[in-house]
């Protein structure tokens, strides 16, 4: 029986594409659907790139302004918490300084203390004097010994209704009659060292300042016996400073056997470059000591 062309034409092509998907799924052909897709995916790859640039053209200004907003709000915020950080701090340490004097006052209850912001500073490099925030509406006269709890400062020399100036002890104007004490053992911090030691007195001199801001001993007896360590102290001579009150420790000596004195350099415990508060000792008053005058003796009749 023959067979139709067009059934034998349909069985062969049937045939023909059974065989097609056999020769697919055993990956026969794979090399050549890479090549025949390798175009489309270069294409498909080269619209996504234009896409996202055209994407980006039309969006960056926007988002370029709202991440400067947001940055100028970062930095806002942190100059903000920056501020706030730098005025704990100064908090903090206007706390343990009023701490540390409430402890000084306590330990010498014979005085009465006032204590004062220093508001201003010396311009001046021949001169060395603060300004503080309390004056003759405070009680404030002139001629008041001026401390920390770390020693002497200085001396009021000249009040306003809400302001004074103190001259530092550094001040090549100021002379201070002082006491040389032994350091007792264990004392080579100048920090926390009482105004009030009770050593025994080695010798009795002048202090004074200098217009580097040094300040040293003068005209010490070539006798004396003196060394670095030793402890300075306020005599009290002179009637300008209370006594005792603790102003620095001897670093170095000078003595030469053709000199008629020998001289002490000081390293003062005040820390003069960074005063924030003092005190003032407002129960002192100086004693003026002039010239002293013979009274005239009346002439007899």
């Amino acid at each position: 029986m023959r067979i139709p062309p067009r059934i034998l034409q349909n069985i062969t092509l049937a045939f023909i594409v059974i065989g097609i998907l056999l020769l697919a799924l055993g990956g026969y052909f794979s090399s050549l659907t890479g090549i025949a897709l390798s175009p489309m995916i270069a294409a498909q790859t080269w619209f996504s790139g234009r896409y996202q640039a055209i994407n980006l053209f039309l969006n960056a200004p926007r988002d370029t302004a709202k991440l400067q907003q947001r940055n100028t709000e970062l930095e806002s915020e942190v100059a903000r918490l920056r501020s706030q950080i730098v005025d704990l701090q100064q908090q903090m340490e206007d706390v343990t300084v009023l701490k540390s004097l409430l402890k000084f006052a306590s330990a010498n209850p014979e005085n009465d203390y006032l204590a004062a912001s220093v508001i201003g500073r010396d311009p001046s490099p021949f001169m060395h004097y603060v300004i503080i925030n309390r004056g003759s509406n405070d009680g404030l006269r002139r001629g008041m010994p001026v401390v920390t709890e770390q020693g002497l400062v200085g001396r009021v020399i000249s009040v306003t209704a809400g302001a004074a100036r103190v001259r530092l002890i550094t001040d090549p104007a100021v002379s201070v009659n002082v006491n040389l004490k032994e350091s007792p053992s264990g004392t080579d911090d100048l920090a926390g060292i009482s105004v009030r030691l009770q050593t025994a007195k080695v010798e009795e001199v002048e202090l004074i300042g200098s217009i580097t801001g040094d300040i040293y001993l003068d005209r010490i007896p070539l006798d004396a016996n003196i060394k670095p360590g030793d402890l300075v102290l306020t005599s009290g001579l002179g009637g300008n400073y209370v006594p005792n009150i603790f102003i620095g420790q001897i670093t170095g000596v000078r003595k030469r056997e053709f000199d008629l004195f020998q001289t002490a350099s000081v390293q003062p415990a005040v820390d003069f470059k960074n005063l924030t508060i003092v005190m003032i000792i407002t129960n002192f008053k100086p004693i003026d000591i002039g010239p002293l005058v013979p009274t005239p003796t009346p002439a007899t009749p």
